[in-house]
């Protein structure tokens, strides 16, 4: 991955230095066959004239070297050419003159690329936002905004006690599907974006995670992952500091000994399974029902007929011995 990185980076850097203006929307959203169809149709097939008519046509599209549209939009730029290139033909096969018409069609193609939605704006400071993506012309090549995936720390104050909230929510357009929350913890206290003193938090996958009440073993730094389709799109963090004195009557060392006694590493929690008593069952909302009396009766008469032949069994055998 860094090695692909290295190598985009490289060939951006190359079209930012060596970018040059022939490289237009015209030679984005049109063909070097389409482009010399419409000259040869002006011009000779072959012979000066289609020279300066090549020359005239990217020159009358200099002026849209530098244009830069939104990513959605390139489907309807490209429509736009494809019907200007029939537009010229029709001008040339009617006998004009491409002096005049190349730079009237570059003209009408400048008022549409300004009728074009505009990309949304970067907001800062974090996230892969692809809705800010945009195409550049003088390159054919598109890019989002150059913002780090992770986001500066959030820093949470909560007094013991208390409720603790995090929002996992930024500032930019989200896809409207596929989008998942994993929120991740680095207890001791430590305030870190180092993803290797991350573990996942168990069931909590909502953009909302809240803690109650408060303790100080809590106190770290918590992430939330939004991805969209499996891929990252920003990571939060948010640094709970726990605040307020302990319990009336109970000093800092009694206090610490006492979190030492309840503490347990999150990955040996697990869920016990509830194994209620016939008590417990019996006194459950609509539990008993025709069918259950049904079946509590006919468990009582098995008992009771079972019962009965132990009894007659041990009397045939006591009076067998006698």
């Amino acid at each position: 991955m860094a090695l692909v990185a290295l190598v985009g980076s490289t060939i951006l850097l190359f079209l930012l230095i060596f970018r040059a203006p022939t490289w237009a929307c015209l030679f984005c959203f049109t063909t070097y066959e389409e482009r010399l169809r419409v000259c040869q149709m002006f011009a000779d097939t072959d012979g000066p004239n289609l020279g300066h008519c090549k020359d005239a046509f990217k020159a009358a599209f200099e002026g849209l070297s530098d244009v830069e549209i939104n990513y959605d939009e390139r489907s309807h730029l490209h429509d736009a050419f494809t019907q200007m290139t029939f537009s010229l033909q029709e001008v040339a096969a009617a006998q004009g003159s491409f002096k005049a018409a190349f730079p009237s069609a570059a003209a009408k193609m400048k008022s549409f690329i300004k009728q074009l939605k505009k990309a949304q704006a970067c907001v800062p400071p974090c996230g892969v936002q692809e809705v800010t993506r945009r195409f550049y012309c003088w390159g054919c090549f598109s890019a989002i905004c150059d913002l780090p995936l992770d986001c500066p720390v959030q820093d949470v104050t909560v007094k013991r006690g208390d409720q603790a909230l995090f929002s996992c929510i930024v500032g930019f357009q989200l896809p409207e599907s596929e989008i998942t929350y994993s929120w991740k913890y680095a207890g001791g206290g430590i305030r870190t974006q180092d993803v290797s003193y991350f573990r996942n938090v168990p069931g909590a996958h909502g953009y909302l995670a809240r803690i109650r009440p408060v303790q100080p073993t809590h106190r770290g730094t918590f992430s939330c992952v939004i991805l969209h389709d499996q891929r990252p799109l920003a990571r939060l963090y948010f640094y709970l500091n726990v605040t307020g004195p302990p319990p009336p009557g109970e000093t800092e060392l009694q206090v610490t000994f006492r979190e030492v006694m309840r503490w347990t590493p999150w990955e040996a929690e697990v869920i016990e399974p509830w194994r209620p008593s016939l008590s417990e069952l019996l006194a459950r909302p609509r539990a008993l029902t025709l069918g259950n009396l049904f079946l509590l009766a006919a468990a009582a008469a098995l008992l009771s007929a079972s019962a009965t032949v132990l009894v007659w069994v041990f009397f045939r055998w006591y009076v067998s011995g006698n």
